[in-house]
């Protein structure tokens, strides 16, 4: 296949540009794997429609990258979204990469320096950050990294958390989890169903574009993955569907996974790319949301549902005004 595939025109005024309050008042598109067909609920309807015995799955991740503006010593303009600290500094995702060298000094906000120590691929870059308060500055002048395509600012940052938000390292929120709420899953778990965490960081391959045409050609950079003993063991005693929230869940549990709901626990860097002819060993099905164009996550739903059945169920998502993108709508293919 190729990226042609998965294209599609997406109204700009189909993106969300703020998320619905209270979490769950987000509509839901139902489409039947086994069928193709499409029901349009509301996501509060996931009680009724997830039965006891059927196990979810969340990335229990917490978006904690940041993102800070400055400039070179020659003035030029830098942006820098910091992933993680590492050994010789924090990695960093930066614009113009091209133009930033080992050795470059760099002041954000005019309060903050520094240097970069180390080049990688992707526009990627190790800087270390100078002064012994840097990492209160950071905290301080840093923004929440929302999409590029959300254009309004965000009152309130917890707001880019799932409620099951815990383990530092993400670029990005695992947004399938943002229309779970507290009382959502209280009800859930009255009723039976089970619920599990495994952790992926989001970063790059998450929101990389594909550059290539042949599928065949696209490389994953890989992102951190783990799950624990306890959901690897729920994984291989449920007895119902397991769902997974998220394509980051799905590619969690995939990693992972040894033979038929069997997982190896621990933690990996994960290359997976799911696209159509994957054979799915874990999950029965997932929630996600509206994706971009010519994205992975658009492919790995077409792997799960079909790529005919998928693109029609996205036609009508748009033809009935659907939200798309991170505080959009939510979907499940069960």
């Amino acid at each position: 296949m190729t990226v042609e595939d998965f294209d599609f025109e997406l109204p700009e005024e189909l993106i969300a540009q703020v998320p619905l309050e209270p979490r769950d008042a987000s509509r839901l598109l139902h489409l039947h794997r086994a069928t193709g067909a499409v029901a349009h609920r509301k996501f509060h309807d996931v009680v009724e429609i997830l039965a006891a015995g059927d196990l979810l799955v969340f990335n229990d991740t917490r978006v904690t990258a940041l993102r800070i503006f400055g400039r070179k010593g020659s003035g030029a303009k830098v942006e820098a979204l910091v992933l993680r600290p590492e050994d010789e500094g924090h990695l960093a995702l930066t614009k113009p990469a091209k133009k930033l060298r080992t050795g470059d000094k760099l002041v954000f906000e005019d309060r903050l320096t520094a240097e970069v120590v180390q080049e990688r691929d992707g526009g990627l870059r190790v800087l270390k950050f100078l002064g012994s308060d840097a990492s209160a500055v950071l905290t301080e002048i840093g923004e929440t990294p929302l999409p590029p395509y959300i254009h309004e600012k965000l009152k309130n940052p917890e707001r880019y958390q799932t409620v099951l938000a815990k383990t530092p390292g993400s670029a990005a929120a695992p947004t399938a989890g943002l229309h779970f709420t507290e009382d959502t899953l209280g009800r859930l778990r009255a009723k039976g169903v089970k619920t599990a965490t495994v952790t992926l960081d989001v970063g790059l391959d998450t929101f990389r574009p594909i550059s290539v045409s042949d599928l065949a050609d696209h490389k994953m950079l890989g992102e951190r993955c783990s799950a624990s003993s306890e959901t690897a063991e729920q994984v291989r005693h449920c007895r119902g569907r397991i769902v997974a929230v998220g394509t980051t869940s799905v590619r969690t549990l995939e990693t992972l996974a040894t033979g038929h709901r069997q997982l190896e626990p621990g933690e990996r860097v994960s290359n997976l790319f799911v696209t159509p002819g994957f054979e799915f060993k874990v999950i029965d099905g997932m929630f996600t949301n509206f994706h971009l164009p010519r994205t992975t996550m658009l492919m790995m739903v077409a792997a799960l549902v079909g790529r005919d059945a998928l693109m029609r169920a996205y036609h009508e998502a748009i033809v009935e005004q659907y939200r798309f993108l991170s505080f959009g709508d939510s979907m499940l293919a069960l």
